[in-house]
């Protein structure tokens, strides 16, 4: 599963190998290595559109990768709303992508 990951980082060196875990992202079967971040995994599998903006609708992904925004917000069924590059990749988890609010929600015109 090396794809288009770092496998041998030029100042930390050889990275450990790593158990693959399967996980599904918005319904669709993906795999990743256990214990990375979310982020990382989905990342590895060219997933860039993490959410959608509540309001507004506007794509978001990844920001600032170190767990200080929330820009990479998503739903884990087993665990509620996290900041996936904070949060370990497990066998089996369910992961849904951010939704955009409906208007009865937020009160406001959504275009």
């Amino acid at each position: 599963m090396r794809g288009i990951r770092i496998v041998n980082h030029p100042i930390l060196g050889p990275q450990p190998e790593r158990c693959q875990v399967s996980f599904m992202f918005d319904g669709r079967p993906m795999q990743g290595l256990a214990g990375e971040p979310l982020a990382a995994a989905l990342l590895a599998s060219s997933v860039r559109l993490l959410r959608k903006h509540e309001e507004s609708g506007t794509p978001r992904g990844m920001y600032c990768a170190i767990g200080h925004c929330n820009e990479c917000r998503l739903t884990v069924h087993s665990l509620g709303t996290v900041r996936s590059c904070l949060t370990r990749l497990e066998e089996g988890m369910i992961v849904e992508t951010g939704r955009q609010l409906s208007n009865e929600i937020t009160g406001r015109m959504v275009t």
